[in-house]
């Protein structure tokens, strides 16, 4: 059925995820809903020196969030940052330097995080799409390193400094492209079978979202959500998808135009009357199935997969330093 999830999920694309399927259903948004002053709350952006992360980024400095930069490339951030500083003329702007790949970074990092700051929105938003099967120095493959188990780390590293805060969320950045997979947890590693890096990105797309669903059910006075920026003209969709970016660059949406729903999640009044745990497009949520592409995981598969994730995740925390 894998042909069928991928036509589907492509003519689908071709109508929603483009900037003509951004235009269309910012007809029916209320501009309010993002005008607000979020001056005080403190916002950590993964991922944030450029495309969709820098995007969302700059668009909290400008309401007057406090706006945590979490970077892996220092010359990279440093610019972002200043760039964010200039436009928006907000000073509460500041810099980490964290590889997601890599746990003990993460864990080291969360831990003197959770010591010197306060914390009100997470912005899960640092991904990769490696093309061929790489490993980090740890041994892991890269794709599921970043996406899946950097995302799982961050996440419960800071819900115990998140659960203090008011009104405090999490969002984590996903893909359409989940639409066409079904959670595997037999080969979380990609270690068996011909490596489609495509297609691995979409299975830890499919991650996430299982991730923020069970997270909502265990932390009930968190709000949590994942979404899908649609397709955006970033650097990452230049540089891992080169004939996709070729074939729709003139349809791609704007960084900002993908940034919009991260930005409603994050900051809007309306995002929280919503359950916890959704799956967002354009500022509504959206199934995460598609029609009969038999996409549904029981619920053990489910459960074994934060099992797993929590094993790597404790094993690494024992392995950080400090």
């Amino acid at each position: 059925m894998s042909w069928y999830r991928n036509t589907v999920w492509f003519v689908k694309g071709l109508r929603e995820y483009t900037r003509g399927g951004y235009e269309s259903a910012s007809k029916r948004f209320n501009p309010a809903d993002v005008e607000v002053d979020v001056a005080g709350r403190s916002f950590l952006v993964t991922g944030a020196n450029s495309g969709i992360g820098k995007a969302t980024a700059k668009e909290i400095a400008r309401r007057g969030g406090t706006v945590h930069l979490v970077c892996r490339n220092k010359e990279r951030a440093e610019v972002a940052k200043e760039e964010i500083v200039t436009e928006t003329g907000n000073q509460n702007i500041f810099l980490h330097i964290v590889d997601i790949s890599n746990p003990k970074e993460i864990w080291k990092f969360a831990e003197k995080f959770r010591n010197e700051h306060k914390l009100n929105v997470l912005i899960n938003n640092a991904g990769c799409m490696v093309n061929n099967r790489e490993l980090t120095e740890d041994g892991l493959e890269k794709n599921f390193a970043t996406n899946t188990l950097g995302t799982y780390i961050m996440t419960t590293a800071l819900v115990p400094l998140l659960e203090k805060a008011a009104d405090a969320r999490v969002i984590t950045v996903s893909s359409g492209g989940m639409l066409v997979q079904k959670l595997n947890v037999s080969d979380l590693q990609s270690e068996s079978g011909p490596f489609d890096g495509t297609m691995v990105y979409a299975q830890n797309k499919r991650q996430q979202v299982v991730l923020t669903e069970q997270w909502a059910k265990a932390h009930r006075n968190i709000h949590f959500s994942v979404m899908h920026p649609g397709w955006a003209d970033t650097p990452a969709v230049r540089s891992a998808m080169p004939d996709f970016y070729e074939r729709m660059k003139n349809s791609l949406r704007t960084e900002a135009q993908g940034a919009d729903t991260v930005l409603w999640l994050a900051v809007s009044a309306e995002a929280t009357k919503l359950p916890s745990g959704l799956f967002f497009q354009d500022r509504q949520p959206v199934p995460t199935h598609l029609p009969l592409a038999y996409t549904h995981s029981p619920p053990e598969d489910e459960e074994k997969l934060m099992e797993v994730l929590e094993e790597f995740s404790q094993k690494f925390k024992s392995a950080s330093p400090g």
